[in-house]
Formats: C-alpha cells, structure tokens, sequence
C-alpha cells in the first residue's frame, strides 16, 4: 500500500532550528537580542531550508535561569520587543513557509509569579493549590538536577509555614498540575499562543512535569494526552516535541503507549548519547546497537534526531566507564564538563574545528530515521565560551559577520575569542565559501528533504564489514536510500549486504556519481577519512530525479 505524505503530518519530515531569540540577531541597538532583529533574518533561515523554528521561553521573566523562570505566560519579554513585534515575526514566518513552535515551561514558574506570591500568602490563599507544599520534606529523589546549585527540592517558605517542591531551582517553584484549575489555565494559555500563529510546543523535561500528579487526581499521562487532545481540537496539525531523556522502554509510553496520543515527536536522547560514544571510539557498533534496540514510534509519531542542545550534552545514560570515554576524547579538561554528566561545549570546539568530522557529524545526524533538530549556529561551526558559567556556555550570540554583526552595540552575552571567535567564523564568509559547513548544510537540508525515505520510511541498520563504518538504509514504497559513514581517519572498505537491491544502480546524493549494484547484492566500496554518502537505489537506467518522483 502506497503512503500519501500529506501536510498535515509537515513535522515527519521537518528540518527543525532551535533559536534563543535573546541570542540571535539585535534589532534596535542594545546589545540584547529581539524580535524585530529576528525577523531581520528570516530569510537566512528560509535560504537554509529550515521549515520549523523552535523559540526558547521569550516569555517575562526574572531572567535567573535564562528565560525558563517565567513571570508571566501570556506576554513576551520587554527586552525582547512586545506582542505586536511577535506578531510581525510570526506574519513573516509563515509568509517563508516557516512553522513556528516555542518553549512551553508548564513544570514550574519563578517564584515571582503573581501565582505563587498569592499563593505563599498562606494555606487559606485560593491559589494555595497551584503549587505542592507540605509540611515537612518528603524524601530526597536519588539525585538532584543541579547539584552545583541545589541539595534539596524542598525550600522551607517563611511567609506560609511549609515547604515547597521545586524538581529545578529553588526560585522555580513546581506547579501542581494534577490540578484541574492549573490543567485549565495551561490550556488556556496553549491556546492563547495558537491564536497567534503557534504551530505547537516543545515541552520541557516532561517526566519532571507528571510524575508528582497525586493518583487520587488520575493517571499522570492523562494530562499529556488531555493536553494533546486539546492541541487537535484547536489544530490538527499542532505538535507537542517532548523532552524525555528515559530509556526507550520507559520512553514509549510518552507518546501514549502505541496509540500516539500523548507527545507527538520524542528526542531520542538514547541514540544522541550513543552517537557521541560511536564518534569518541570511533567505531559504529554503539549507535548501531541503539538503533536496532529503538521501538517503532507509533504511525503519527516520531523521532527527533540531534547531536547538540540548548542545554549540557548530558551523558547520563552511559555507562560510568562510557562517560569517561566521551569526557577524554571531547571534554578532557574539568572546567568543559559540568555536573559530572555532560559537557558545556558545542560540537566545533569538541572535534576542534576538524571540517571533515564536523560534515560527517551532521550527515550522520540528518540521515539517520527521524527529523533532525539544529541548535543555532551549528550549520556555521559555532563554539562555546567557557569563560561563561554553566550551561550559558553554549549560549552565545550568533555569529553575523567578522566583526560579529550582531547589531550596532556591542552584545550583551559575550562571544568566542580565538579560532572559534566571529572573525573565523561567521555566515558572510561562509556564504562565499562553497566548501563551508555552511554550505554543507544547506545541501544536507535540501537532500533530506528530497527523501522521504529518510523520515518515513522504514529502516534497517546493515553490517558496514569494517568496524569504523556505521550504515543503515531506508525504505517506503519501493524506494530505497542507503547511508554510509566512515566514523574513522583512516580510509575504509566496506562491504554492504544489499539484499533485495541486486542489479540496481546507486546514485550518489551528495556527490554525482553511481555505483552498479551486483546481481548478489553484495558490494564493496571505499570510504575516505570520516568519508559520507548517501545514495538512492534505481533500477538500472533509471534517472535520480525519475526515483526521487517515486519515493515522492
């Protein structure tokens, strides 16, 4: 039965940009970023291909943990412009055919929050109820998400006599969500931001978010998949991208155990996490091994692939020993790791600006199954700043030009000095420079967006012969792309078990070329240091843009 790719499912095979608006681009000369400077670039996004943009919290806040304490959920940040210039953003968006999504923080608020301050007026305060108190601590989870900040998640409250939860930071106070008045004004504000273009919402740190619902208040993933109902019935085709970092076992049931009702995309932390030990040993054998352990997503659902975030490149699914191993081969040095779990360092600086491993890196990344998510400034090879503490490291102003063009004042957040600093690495040269990573990506967009393959079909990962070469193939509705990535500096034969593709022809997507299948479907082919290709099976004789109309 032949697949009918509809817009309705656009986020099957999107090219999601993750962006701090803050960070991006300043528009009116104060060195903090805003939403006209954004929309200044709007086109930037579109010439690189990108169809989804991920907005980190632009809501009002107290600004101690980067936006994520938000003051007030149905307004933008002073500093970052007002509703209005949201709204102008969003038009020109959409006018690019750009979908837009944003941080939906619904685990907590900042402790300034209108909510809590009336609701620590004391237990009689009608809010008293938006938030979790008790009278004395209940016991310590095994361990705390920020361990260099915090040694509890109960903070005694002085004005009100109890304590309160707080899963993050002791100044964001977790809302009670088993709540039906807390479940109410959350949907409201969904469906305040969808009123105003909102195609859905990246939920943060969703195990954080239901796993204090009381039972005598229901089923925990009932409020995912009440939130989700009320997307639909507003939408029908907004997403929920859920932030999950759980083992594939645990991690299923958030996209509603098979029935996927729930989150409609999952970060595939398992397989990001593996990738990163793959590229340490710099052999395929544990990111195949991830792979193959992966469930099936269920049909309207899917896979959110990437190599970097906003946050620390958390290893905390790896083996003590495995850590270690990433930690040497990328973060050797104390002070580029961070909570004995991660690293707060951006891909560039971890393969020290070795063009070759940065390509193979992101072709990897958008051909493995699933839709792939870019952290600004990757596609132009940006570094972090480990003078800024923490996980703000990795949040640094985009790099414009060689002066940093930021905007006419100097920024606010400072950026990198030295090889990764603007004057090395910036979007104008890399723009004129057609073997730029820049350059790179927009080829590696515009080719996965050519295969559907990629993002809907179904996929096997195969036995590369060679212990360096990860390759796996993809499949619907008689098309077929095969991947092959030599994760080595050496140059690689790898000998792949075509089964079903005997007497067919390769051809190259990335570079020109074909390949002749033998009739036995057994094949060799060479692969140079950290060597990638991409290739779409034919029958003989068959031109590429005849099998891309098939697969299409």
């Amino acid at each position: 039965m032949r697949m009918t790719y509809t817009s309705d499912l656009w986020w099957k095979n999107a090219v999601v940009y993750c962006l701090d608006v803050e960070t991006f681009k300043d528009g009116n000369g104060d060195g903090i970023g805003d939403f006209r400077g954004l929309s200044q670039e709007v086109d930037y996004l579109a010439d690189l291909g990108i169809t989804c943009l991920w907005l980190m919290p632009f809501y009002p806040t107290a600004n101690q943990d980067d936006g994520y304490d938000v003051t007030d959920f149905y307004g933008v940040d002073p500093r970052l412009g007002t509703l209005g210039d949201f709204v102008e953003f969003m038009r020109t968006a959409h006018d690019r055919g750009i979908r837009v999504i944003a941080d939906l923080v619904l685990n907590h608020t900042s402790d300034r929050h209108p909510w809590f301050q009336e609701a620590r007026r004391g237990k009689d305060s009608p809010m008293r109820d938006w938030y979790v108190w008790k009278d004395e601590p209940e016991p310590e989870p095994e361990s705390v998400v920020f361990p260099d900040q915090e040694d509890s998640v109960w903070e005694y409250d002085e004005p009100s006599g109890q304590y309160y939860l707080h899963s993050f930071y002791k100044h964001q106070p977790d809302l009670n969500v088993g709540n039906p008045a807390v479940r109410d004004e959350l949907s409201r504000i969904l469906g305040f931001w969808m009123e105003l273009g909102l195609s859905g919402f990246r939920v943060d740190a969703v195990p954080f978010l239901i796993e204090n619902i009381s039972p005598e208040l229901g089923e925990p993933h009932e409020f995912l998949a009440g939130m989700r109902a009320f997307l639909t019935r507003r939408r029908g085709n907004s997403v929920l991208l859920g932030e999950v970092n759980l083992p594939y076992k645990e991690l299923l049931a958030y996209f509603g155990d098979g029935l996927g009702d729930e989150l409609t995309m999952c970060f595939d932390f398992m397989a990001m996490q593996k990738t990163w030990l793959a590229l340490a040993r710099e052999e395929a054998a544990p990111l195949a091994a991830a792979l193959r352990e992966r469930p099936q997503a269920p049909k309207d659902a899917q896979w959110a692939m990437f190599l970097r975030n906003h946050d620390e490149l958390t290893l905390d699914k790896l083996s003590d020993e495995e850590r270690q191993e990433v930690f040497r081969a990328f973060g050797p040095e104390e002070h580029m790791q961070i909570y004995g779990r991660g690293l707060r360092r951006r891909l560039p600086a971890m393969f020290d600006g070795d063009l070759r491993r940065m390509k193979l890196a992101y072709s990897l990344m958008f051909s493995l199954p699933g839709t792939p998510v870019l952290y600004y400034g990757e596609e132009i090879g940006m570094g972090e700043n480990l003078e800024v503490e923490g996980r703000m490291a990795v949040r640094t102003p985009m790099q414009w030009s060689p002066d940093g063009g930021f905007g006419s004042a100097e920024p606010v957040r400072p950026m990198p000095e030295g090889k990764f600093g603007p004057e090395h690495v910036n979007v104008i040269d890399q723009k004129r420079d057609n073997g730029s990573l820049l350059r790179w990506i927009q080829l590696l967009v515009e080719r996965y967006r050519e295969c559907p393959e990629l993002a809907w079909g179904e996929y096997e990962v195969l036995d590369g012969g060679h212990p360096a070469v990860h390759a796996h193939r993809s499949g619907t509705d008689g098309a077929t792309v095969v991947a092959v990535h030599n994760l080595s500096g050496e140059t690689v034969e790898a000998e792949l078990d075509l089964d079903g593709l005997g007497g067919c022809q390769l051809t190259d997507l990335l570079v020109d070329g074909t390949v002749e299948v033998p009739d036995s479907g057994r094949m060799r082919m060479e692969l140079g240091p950290y060597g990638t290709r991409w290739m779409r099976a034919s029958d003989k004789g068959t031109s590429p843009a005849d099998a891309s109309a098939k697969a299409g």
